[in-house]
C-alpha cells in the first residue's frame, strides 16, 4: 500500500499541531507501507522511509492583489504546483485545509480514495476573516467541498466528530475519531536548562507557562490579563509568536505593555516560534502549563506539556475536555458561554479571573502539583502513542481498499 500525504507543515517548517501531526504519524505508517509527504517549502528528502517533496509557497504571482487574498490564491497555486508530479499512490490523506485542493484534485483525476483529517474547522474560526478577508470565504468552500467528497473523515477527538455533524450535511458513519498522539521517546522531562538560560528565564522559579502562536483561537489575550491575578512571585513564561496578523500583534504588545506598567515585572515574553528541544526545555521545569484556547479540536501541546510531566490548566473546549482529566491531570476551566462570533467569553475579565485561580490553586500546593503532573505523565504514555494510531489508521486505509 502506498498512501500520498498532503500537507502545508512538514518539518523544518511546522508551526503548529497539524504539523506535528503529520510528521508522526507518516513516520509511523511508513513502517507498515510507502508513505509520500507532498507539503509547502522547499523539501526534498527520503528519510525512514518517508519521501517528502516540497513546493514553494507564495512566489508573487499575486504580488498585486490585496494581500488578504493572495495569501488564499497562493495557497491554491501550490496545490496545483504539488500535482506536477505523477501521482502513483493507493490513496490520498490531506491536513488542514491549505491542501484540500490537492486532495480534491487527485481524488478526481486519479480515481484514488480520499482521506480527509480534520485539525480545525472554518466555520468555528470566524476571526480568520481578519486575516483572510473573503480568502477565507475560499477556504470554508474548500474545507466543505473536501469534506463533501471524502470517503472517509477522521476526526481527532469526539468533540470535533460533534462539530463536523453540526456544521456539515455528512454520514456520521464516514466519521472516525482517531486521536492525535505524543511521541513519549521525545517528549519527556529534561534536566537541561541552556535554553532557559538563553532566554533569560530562571529554572530555581516557579514559573507558569504558554506555548503557542499569537491567534485568537489559542486565547492567549485571556491569559496575558490573568497575569495581574496569579501569585506575583511567580514568573511567567508566554513562548508566543508567528502572529495571524500585524493586528493581533500589535493587540498582544499592548496587553504585555498593559500588564508591566501595572507592575507585573514577572513576565518573559519570547517573541518567536522556539524548537522543539527547547519547547520541552520549557515543558520539563514549568510548574504549570496553561492554554487558554477559546478553540481546540484536540490541543496537542497540553498532551506534550503532560508528557513531560508538568500540572496543566486549560479551557474546558473541544478535545482539551478529552486529553486532560479535571482535577487529575490538571485543572479544567469552563468557557461554555459564547457570542455568536467570535466565540469569546462573554466576560472577558471573569475568565481571565478563573484562569488565574485555577493556576494560583496548583502553585499553592506543591503536593497537588507533582501528583497531577505524575498523572499526566502516565496518561500520554498509555493512551496517546503514536503506534496505536498508526495502526487505527492503517485498519481504516485497509477498509477503503477493500
Amino acid at each position: 500500500m502506498k498512501a500520498l500525504f498532503f500537507t502545508r507543515e512538514y518539518p523544518p517548517y511546522v508551526y503548529g499541531g497539524a504539523g506535528v501531526h503529520v510528521e508522526y504519524l507518516a513516520g509511523e505508517l511508513a513502517k507498515r507501507m510507502h508513505v509520500e509527504v507532498r507539503c509547502f517549502g522547499n523539501q526534498d528528502t527520503v528519510n525512514e522511509g518517508v519521501r517528502v517533496k516540497g513546493f514553494p509557497f507564495g512566489k508573487g504571482s499575486f504580488s498585486h492583489v490585496d494581500k488578504r487574498l493572495s495569501g488564499a490564491l497562493d495557497t491554491f497555486e501550490t496545490n496545483l504546483e504539488a500535482l506536477s508530479e505523477q501521482v502513483d499512490a493507493d490513496l490520498v490523506h490531506v491536513h488542514t485545509w491549505y491542501a484540500h485542493l490537492s486532495g480534491i484534485l487527485t481524488k478526481t483525476l486519479y480515481g484514488i480514495p480520499l482521506v480527509h483529517t480534520v485539525h480545525s474547522l472554518e466555520p468555528l474560526r470566524p476571526w480568520k476573516r481578519e486575516q483572510l478577508g473573503c480568502g477565507y470565504d475560499m477556504s470554508s468552500w474548500v474545507e466543505r467541498t473536501s469534506l463533501g467528497m471524502a470517503d472517509a473523515v477522521i476526526a481527532v477527538s469526539q468533540g470535533t466528530k460533534a462539530d463536523i455533524l453540526e456544521h456539515f450535511d455528512i454520514d456520521p458513519d464516514k466519521i472516525t475519531v482517531i486521536y492525535n498522539g505524543i511521541k513519549v521517546d521525545q517528549y519527556h522531562p529534561t534536566e537541561d536548562i541552556d535554553a532557559l538560560v538563553k532566554y533569560g528565564v530562571d529554572p530555581e522559579k516557579r514559573t507558569v507557562l504558554f506555548v503557542g502562536r499569537i491567534t485568537r483561537q489559542k486565547g492567549i489575550i485571556h491569559l496575558v490579563n490573568a497575569i495581574k491575578y496569579i501569585n506575583p512571585d511567580v514568573q511567567i513564561v508566554l513562548c508566543a509568536g508567528a502572529p495571524d496578523t500585524p493586528e493581533i500583534h500589535d493587540e498582544m504588545q499592548a496587553a504585555i505593555k498593559h500588564i508591566r506598567h501595572e507592575g507585573c515585572k514577572n513576565v518573559i515574553w519570547i517573541e518567536e516560534m522556539v524548537s522543539k528541544s527547547e519547547a520541552i526545555q520549557f515543558y520539563s521545569h514549568a510548574t504549570v502549563f496553561c492554554c487558554p484556547s477559546i478553540y481546540e479540536p484536540f490541543g496537542i501541546i497540553n498532551l506534550e506539556a503532560m508528557a513531560c510531566r508538568t500540572a496543566v490548566v486549560a479551557s474546558a473546549v473541544g478535545g482539551i475536555k478529552e486529553v486532560v482529566i479535571d482535577g487529575v491531570t490538571g485543572s479544567l476551566v469552563p468557557l461554555d458561554q459564547y457570542h455568536v462570533a467570535p466565540f469569546e467569553p462573554v466576560n472577558p475579565d471573569m475568565f481571565s479571573r478563573d484562569l488565574a485561580a485555577a493556576i494560583n490553586r496548583i502553585l499553592d500546593d506543591p503536593k497537588l502539583a507533582d501528583a497531577m503532573a505524575a498523572a499526566g505523565q502516565k496518561r500520554a504514555h498509555d493512551v496517546f502513542s503514536w503506534s496505536s494510531i498508526a495502526e487505527q489508521t492503517k485498519t481504516l486505509y485497509d477498509s477503503l481498499l477493500k
